[in-house]
């Protein structure tokens, strides 16, 4: 398996992307969004719109939540709370204590990049994950550069 790995600014960019990707022939079982949670008590939404508004306090969940599978709602040391959909959730659940960056790691992605894309999430941006087979790297890339990602990588 490879991974591709990118960045979006807005839940619509990131939403868009997944309906490409999922019209492009990849699975749900490849996709994963991970983005910054609302703080508990707080009225500020982070930017990410129905992604994290009340998936971290218990109100309904919609955008980007309702088109993937595998939701979890975590609270890394460091970031605050964070959701997570697709099989990272597994993975980040698995990897709290070393937050995002660790998750990441675990998928092969070097530690200082995933710093880096730890320190995005912090700050507010969505973090879109693709676990794929190698001969569909370039096309998982191409649909997230289309629909708006940023720092798109692979490895």
């Amino acid at each position: 398996m490879s991974t591709v790995i990118g960045v979006f600014s807005s839940e619509q960019q990131a939403e868009r992307s997944i309906r490409s990707l999922r019209a492009g022939g990849f699975g749900d079982d490849e996709i994963s969004m991970v983005a910054k949670g609302q703080e508990e008590g707080s009225d500020q939404n982070s930017g990410m719109g129905t992604l994290t508004s009340g998936t971290t306090t218990g109100g309904a969940i919609g955008g980007i939540a309702g088109l993937l599978a595998g939701i979890g709602a975590l609270a890394i040391p460091g970031i605050g709370p964070i959701v997570a959909m697709g099989p990272i959730a597994a993975t980040l659940s698995g990897a709290v204590a070393g937050g995002i960056a660790g998750g990441l790691i675990d998928l092969g992605i070097p530690a200082q990049r995933s710093e880096y894309y730890e320190g995005k999430v912090r700050e507010g941006k969505i973090l879109s994950v693709i676990e794929t087979d190698p001969e569909k790297v370039e096309e998982a890339a191409q649909i997230l550069r289309e629909n708006g990602a940023e720092d798109v990588e692979s490895h």
